[in-house]
């Protein structure tokens, strides 16, 4: 997806037209990470560029799109651009050790916050 968004919207408060870009880009992200995984996928990642023009968008991770589109308003700026671009994403393996040694609190001897409620 790239696409410039324009920030205001005849009949619309400023506000309600972001939420309305907000909204179009989370059925966007839906809709992709919907599609099948090609074979030795892990998931869906996606390469993301916000900013007030095209040639000024900088490079954002995914969960921070809306803080950024909401700087770019905050700018005064008269639009938004958006480029979502997907790519295929693989899993780092876990190193030895890093599989989830849940007994080290307890060896410790302290108590985990589990440990608290179960009296």
């Amino acid at each position: 997806m790239k696409k410039t968004f324009p920030l205001a919207s005849p009949g619309h408060a400023p506000a309600r037209a972001i939420e309305s870009i907000k909204n179009d880009i989370r059925k966007y992200l839906k809709r992709e990470r919907r599609k099948p995984l090609p074979e030795g996928v892990d998931f869906w990642d996606f390469d993301c560029r916000i900013g007030p023009d095209p040639d000024a968008a900088a490079a954002v991770h995914v969960k921070e799109i809306s803080d950024a589109i909401d700087r770019v308003a905050a700018a005064g700026a008269d639009a938004v651009y958006v480029e979502i671009l997907a790519k295929t994403g693989h899993r780092a393996p876990r190193a030895d050790g890093q599989a989830g040694e849940a007994g080290e609190a307890g060896e410790a001897g302290e108590s985990s916050a589990e440990d608290d409620f179960h009296g």
